[in-house]
């Protein structure tokens, strides 16, 4: 007879206690600990999940170099975004979460993977959503394939069996909370639920070398719902972000065994699917008929991939007392370091009014080869001088107020001169090594904000 037993989990992190308490010792999260009955399954029990490994014969320990190094060639992924944002491809064998806010468009993305890989035999265990839905879906996105098996399923028993029967050569589960096991005697969504099933899928992908995507919710604060260990435990966590009022969505890693966790992947929401945008430079920036004050170009890079954004500032009066500050798609204090850096090194007063910043499309940018733009948006919408259209900025701000060179340099020049600019200010130090008879482009050399003022505004 198997032993059941009672065990406290806390529902933001995972962490596990043996008797209630108020406050998480991991998380610092208060009431935030559940009591579930966890089953404790015989040691034949697993051996009944799926037909891999039944001969029960135990690894051996064995020297580093008398491992062998078997190349598996990964799985190509119609598309550059996905393939660019993998690392090159679907590693057979490997475990992925797939993680987004609701009606961002991951069962779509799924759902289109799975119909253009059309050489792979494809199991979508769906929990969420009837056969008949997605198949309103599949319509919808206009892919015809034969290769695609729906099943409508919460069991992992269940799931296994006709795994064992279909033998599929990827599996995409829709959602990771929506299943459960007989091994463990709570609800579904529950964190030992999910980290049991997780755990069962992980064992099958590694021990049948067949890549399994899993979908999974997040909570109101953003990150991954369930308990932390589930990120530990696969190979890949991608994240698929984007305002739902905006029709760009945004794909990154922020965990990848198998690659870079610096490359992104845009997408355009459409009513047939998600369209990939190859060129996001030309979206980014907005074509205005006339110079407006307050914008900026910058010439980004996000890994590999270089690009051009559109930075936004609007300088006004502090109408209530206390000056505002307010960023979107930036951080909030770098920011408030940059307009320090102006106030004390360059002489402008901005201490007493509010400064609003925005970059456009809906994304979200950590390089900080984007400060000289914004600066030159601030001082732009402050004196309400606009900045000529044909110019573009690539350069990091220090707290002394120096032009700090970028990395890959020449990629963000080149990205600049394929869009038609015509002059590209970045840091004097950048210029070493680079052969500025390459581009087209003229190249403005700075050493120090004020340098670039003069230069902008005469």
């Amino acid at each position: 007879m198997s032993k059941t037993k009672t065990t406290f989990f806390c529902q933001n992190c995972g962490a596990q206690s043996g008797k209630w308490v108020g406050k998480c010792p991991s998380c610092n999260e208060w009431n935030t600990y559940v009591e579930e009955i966890v089953h404790k399954e015989t040691k034949n029990d697993r051996l009944q999940i799926f037909n891999v490994n039944k001969k029960g014969i135990s690894n051996k320990s064995i020297l580093l170099h008398e491992v062998g190094t078997a190349n598996y060639p990964r799985i190509a992924v119609p598309g550059k975004e996905l393939t660019r944002v993998l690392g090159g491809g679907i590693v057979p064998g490997s475990l992925v979460l797939f993680g987004g806010e609701p009606g961002i468009g991951k069962s779509t993305l799924m759902l289109q993977l799975a119909l253009r890989l059309k050489n792979l035999k494809i199991l979508y265990v769906s929990g969420e959503e009837s056969e008949q839905q997605i198949k309103m879906r599949a319509d919808r996105i206009g892919i015809t394939t034969g290769s695609l098996f729906i099943l409508q399923e919460t069991n992992t028993q269940n799931i296994f069996q006709q795994i064992n029967e279909i033998q599929p050569q990827l599996l995409i589960i829709d959602s990771i909370q929506t299943l459960h096991t007989a091994y463990i005697d709570s609800s579904p969504g529950s964190v030992s639920q999910v980290r049991e099933c997780a755990a069962e899928l992980l064992r099958f992908a590694k021990e049948s070398n067949t890549p399994v995507f899993m979908i999974g919710h997040i909570t109101k604060e953003g990150s991954l719902a369930g308990p932390k260990v589930l990120e530990h435990m696969v190979d890949t966590v991608l994240q698929f972000e984007g305002d739902r009022n905006h029709i760009y969505r945004l794909l990154r890693a922020t965990k990848n065994r198998f690659g870079s966790t610096n490359e992104m992947g845009i997408y355009e929401m459409q009513g047939q699917g998600l369209r990939e945008v190859t060129n996001p430079s030309e979206i980014l920036i907005t074509n205005r008929d006339a110079p407006t004050s307050g914008v900026a170009i910058a010439s980004t890079l996000e890994g590999n991939r270089p690009m051009l954004i559109e930075t936004q500032a609007l300088v006004s009066t502090a109408a209530y007392g206390t000056p505002q500050r307010s960023s979107t798609g930036f951080d909030l204090r770098r920011l408030s370091m940059l307009l320090a850096v102006l106030e004390k090194r360059c002489g402008f007063k901005l201490g007493i009014k509010d400064v609003f910043i925005n970059i456009a499309g809906g994304i979200r940018v950590e390089d900080p080869g984007i400060d000289l733009a914004l600066v030159c948006a601030v001082l732009s919408s402050n004196e309400d001088l606009p900045i000529p259209q044909n110019i573009c900025f690539s350069a990091e701000i220090g707290l002394t107020g120096e032009i700090r060179p970028v990395s890959k340099i020449e990629q963000r020049i080149s990205e600049a001169e394929k869009l038609g600019f015509e002059k590209i200010i970045v840091s004097s130090y950048n210029l070493k090594g680079i052969n500025i008879k390459n581009f087209k482009i003229e190249i403005v050399p700075a050493g120090k904000i004020e340098e670039v003022f003069s230069l902008i505004f005469g």
